[in-house]
């Protein structure tokens, strides 16, 4: 909320970067000329990723999608079969899962 307060009662997350282009704002324009808000626009990008979090969901997914290419690329050599996951040791040690404790049994 742009008074300052959110729903707990204390600063919101994003005030600070709303008093900044506020301040940015009073500092660069006057009632009849609008054209400082040029200068105000890094400011105001910072205000809208604190809202909107865009830019930082766009890192995220590149950083996924990158990761996502080299496990895929590169597949594990030691990874367990189906049934090793399904059992996981719990009921009637398999020949699965024998496999994957080896003979720690």
């Amino acid at each position: 909320m742009s008074s300052g307060y959110g729903l707990s009662g204390a600063p919101s997350r994003c005030f600070p970067f709303w008093q900044e282009l506020l301040a940015c704002y009073v500092v660069n324009t006057t009632a009849e000329d609008d054209s400082g808000k040029k200068k105000c626009l890094p400011v105001m990008e910072d205000y809208y990723e604190c809202l909107h979090h865009k830019k930082e969901a766009a890192k995220t997914r590149a950083l996924q999608h990158a990761y996502r290419r080299a496990q895929a690329a590169h597949p594990r050599e030691d990874a367990p079969k189906a049934g090793a996951i399904r059992n996981l040791g719990l009921l009637d040690a398999g020949e699965d899962t024998q496999s994957v404790l080896g003979s720690k049994r």
